[in-house]
C-alpha cells in the first residue's frame, strides 16, 4: 500500500500484481478537485477522449466537451473529484446529487426507483495507464449514496461494460439538453 498526505486529505492506493506489471486494484485516493488541479484534469480528460476514439466511440465528448468551464463549475459546486495514484491525479469524475433534469423522463424502460433521492456520476475520465479506476470511483460513491444513476453514449462499449459489470441495471434511454441520446442505468444498494 502506498499513501501520502495531500493538504490534509490522505491519498492511498493499494496495488496488486499481474505478472511483472503492477496495476491499480483499489484506490481510496479520492478527494475534492481544486482549481489548482485544472490543468491536470484537462490532460486526463483529453487522454480519456483518446481512449474513447481508439475504441470506436467517435461521437461522445465532442466539440470541446467537457470544457474547462464545465469542470470549473463542478469544482465551484463541490461536485468535482479527482483520483490520486501516489502523487498524480489519474482520474476525474463529478458526483452530483439529484435531481438530474435530463433524468426526469426515461424512454423504453423505467428507473428502478423514481422516488428516492439519488446521486449521478458524470464525466468519468482516466489515463490509459490507470486500471481499476471505475471500480474505485463506484466503491467510493456507493459508500456515500446507496442510490446511484449513470448514463453513457451507446458507442461507449468500455463504459457500458464497466457499468454492467459493477452491477448497475439498464433502465432505458434519456436525452441530454442537446437532444443527444444516452443509455441510462441505476444501482440501488
Amino acid at each position: 500500500m502506498r499513501s501520502r498526505e495531500d493538504n490534509g486529505i490522505l491519498c492511498t492506493a493499494k496495488l496488486a500484481h499481474s505478472g511483472n506489471k503492477p496495476y491499480l486494484y483499489r484506490m481510496s485516493g479520492i478527494r475534492p478537485a481544486r482549481i489548482a488541479d485544472l490543468p491536470r484534469i484537462m490532460t486526463v480528460l483529453e487522454a480519456a477522449k483518446g481512449i474513447m476514439r481508439g475504441s470506436g466511440n467517435l461521437h461522445q465528448w465532442v466539440n470541446g466537451y467537457p470544457s474547462e468551464a464545465v469542470i470549473r463549475a463542478d469544482i465551484a459546486t463541490e461536485y468535482g473529484y479527482v483520483v490520486c495514484e501516489t502523487d498524480a491525479v489519474v482520474a476525474y469524475f463529478a458526483f452530483i446529487p439529484s435531481p438530474e433534469p435530463t433524468y426526469r423522463h426515461i424512454y423504453g424502460g423505467a428507473w428502478l426507483d423514481d422516488t428516492a433521492p439519488y446521486h449521478v456520476i458524470h464525466r468519468i475520465g482516466s489515463t490509459p495507464q490507470s486500471h481499476g479506476v471505475f471500480r474505485a470511483i463506484m466503491d467510493w460513491c456507493a459508500e456515500r449514496e446507496p442510490n446511484l444513476r449513470i448514463d453513457t453514449h451507446r458507442d461507449n462499449a468500455i463504459m457500458r461494460h464497466c457499468i454492467l459489470a459493477y452491477g448497475f441495471r439498464y433502465c432505458g434511454i434519456i436525452y441530454l439538453a442537446s437532444g443527444d441520446e444516452r443509455l441510462a442505468y441505476q444501482l440501488i444498494r
